[in-house]
């Protein structure tokens, strides 16, 4: 189930063989509703809305597969287009089916409704013209394009505010990258001038410089890469009269999922005070390829995903941010205490106070 509003809600039924009602429970009150055979073989959308009867409608449906014993995990994009879907707030969805019912009772969770995101994505826009209006005029975007979303939703965001022509992206794979491909589909999507600039020569340079008896930890190995692509951007974007666009979200941010130095810096930051859950919408809203939007977020150092690395969803994330709401105590305690660690990262570097007076204008 999906909240839309404080009255209304996305449900998605899966068939199961022989189930053929449901009930469901919107702020308490009950529906009961039959949904046997509705023509999709995963399953039926329906909304439901306070003193209305069940609404039909949800059109081009696209689903998972389903099966009678499998965990199932989705989005509402998955599901609906996002034109008929942009007030939904998004999120994971996790269903465990083992002897398949002859009835189901679902519990309806209302949650927040999302912000008007068209709103804040034209606001945003005009914010970057903004700052190019006063930190150089004529200068140029330049967006590091790893194929994921951030790189995606933050170079579309430029192109809107500038126009294609004053946005440059630069791929910066380290050897063979696997979805570089996704990179490739983002550029050429966006009609922007881009550079291919393969790091994997001067990453092992660097740490073939170091010293033989300095023994470089995991973390650090880590993080070269990163840093190293934050120089590539900068002698690009100094070479092109850019300003770097730095691509991090309010939500990454928070529990300090970045490096340091490396993508956590750049000249403007469009996305660092907006959730992952409100950065994929606004990318819907740009027309930007869903494959990228909706695209698992892998974090590039040691080839997991952010939601394997961080021990919780993205999804349980934003709510927190957003509402102070969590269900799991030991998840809140695990976010609190990352984001309490990873505090100095959004500070400016810590300077002595000589307490000697500076009179200069």
């Amino acid at each position: 189930t999906y909240p839309i509003s404080s009255k209304s809600c996305l449900c998605f039924v899966p068939n199961i063989v022989n189930t053929t009602f449901a009930y469901f429970y919107l702020n308490s009150a009950p529906f009961g509703y039959s949904y046997a055979n509705k023509n999709h073989p995963h399953g039926w959308f329906f909304v439901l809305q306070e003193g209305l009867e069940p609404e039909m409608g949800a059109k081009k449906l696209r689903s998972n597969a389903l099966s009678d014993r499998e965990t199932v995990r989705w989005t509402v994009s998955t599901f609906l287009q996002r034109s008929e879907a942009t007030a939904i707030k998004s999120r994971l969805l996790k269903s465990t089916f083992t002897n398949p019912p002859f009835y189901a009772i679902l519990n309806l969770k209302v949650g927040a409704t999302m912000p008007d995101m068209k709103k804040i994505k034209d606001e945003c826009v005009e914010w970057i013209r903004d700052f190019f209006e006063k930190n150089g005029k004529d200068c140029n975007a330049v967006v590091g394009i790893s194929g994921g979303k951030d790189s995606s939703i933050a170079a579309a965001l430029c192109v809107e505010a500038l126009g294609k022509d004053r946005v440059i992206g630069v791929l910066m794979p380290k050897g063979e990258q696997h979805d570089i491909d996704k990179a490739f589909m983002l550029v050429n999507h966006l009609g922007i001038k881009h550079y291919v600039v393969n790091i994997e020569e001067t990453v092992d340079a660097l740490l073939k410089a170091l010293p033989d008896d300095l023994e470089i930890t995991k973390q650090s190995r880590e993080n070269i890469p990163p840093r190293i692509r934050m120089s590539t951007l900068y002698a690009v974007s100094q070479s092109v009269n850019g300003r770097v666009c730095n691509t991090c979200n309010l939500s990454e941010d928070w529990v300090g999922y970045s490096t340091r130095y490396g993508d956590s810096v750049g000249d403007f930051s469009p996305m660092s005070n907006l959730t992952v859950t409100e950065v994929k919408e606004i990318g819907h809203l740009l027309g930007v390829p869903a494959e990228l939007v909706e695209k698992t977020p892998i974090d590039g150092l040691c080839g997991k995903t952010d939601e394997e690395n961080l021990g919780f969803t993205y999804a349980v994330l934003d709510e927190y941010i957003r509402t102070g709401k969590i269900d799991d105590e030991e998840t809140k305690k695990l976010i609190d205490r990352r984001h309490k660690l990873n505090l100095f990262k959004l500070s400016l570097m810590p300077s002595f106070d000589s307490k000697i007076e500076v009179k200069a204008e």
